[in-house]
């Protein structure tokens, strides 16, 4: 009996030092990538009690020229310059419901190949993706999977992002009205 609960006391003090908090007043806790890695995304993202998790709808890119015909490389633009339009869509849809891209806990991209190599353009979108992520204005880095689809529900845009956001407190009961 003693020793069940000397195991139960040292569980409690090991769970206790652990590098994060599960009470309502912890922030979020955002673990680096092994080794010093320098790579801007979260080895893994722990969201403790007392905030609401919000599941962001995927954005694929605004035309980058609307004059171009529809679905061509020109019309879209190409890997970069789409994630920056996806991004900055982002903000705005995240500045209307009180939420920032700091409070991006995770992300799914998806990557369709770009039409000229036949390869994802993993380099086109991370130029995009660290004009936002990982710099001193916006330090939280996020957990993140990239990966390559065969298309998106628009005809030759080659990004697709949604997100993952953890907001501290109860999520508004009625959403914000649509600016």
């Amino acid at each position: 009996m003693h020793k069940s609960l000397a195991a139960l006391a040292a569980a409690i003090l090991i769970a206790s030092t652990l590098p994060f908090a599960t009470a309502a007043g912890a922030d979020v806790a955002r673990y680096p990538l092994p080794g010093g890695s320098k790579f801007p995304i979260a080895r893994a993202v722990v969201v403790p009690s007392g905030f609401t998790l919000i599941f962001h709808s995927g954005f694929t890119a605004e035309p980058a020229d609307p004059k171009a015909k529809p679905g061509t490389p020109a019309y879209w633009g190409d890997t970069k310059t789409q994630t920056v339009s996806v991004f900055k869509q982002m903000q705005q849809s995240l500045k209307g419901m009180g939420l920032t891209l700091r409070d991006v806990v995770k992300m799914n991209v998806f990557l369709v190949a770009d039409p000229g190599t036949g390869h994802m353009d993993f380099s086109g979108f991370m130029q995009g993706y660290t004009q936002f992520f990982g710099t001193p204005a916006q330090p939280n880095l996020p957990a993140r999977s990239a990966v390559q689809v065969a298309g998106l529900a628009a005809p030759g845009a080659l990004v697709e992002i949604e997100l993952v956001l953890a907001q501290r407190g109860t999520a508004r009961a009625t959403p914000a009205t649509t600016p």
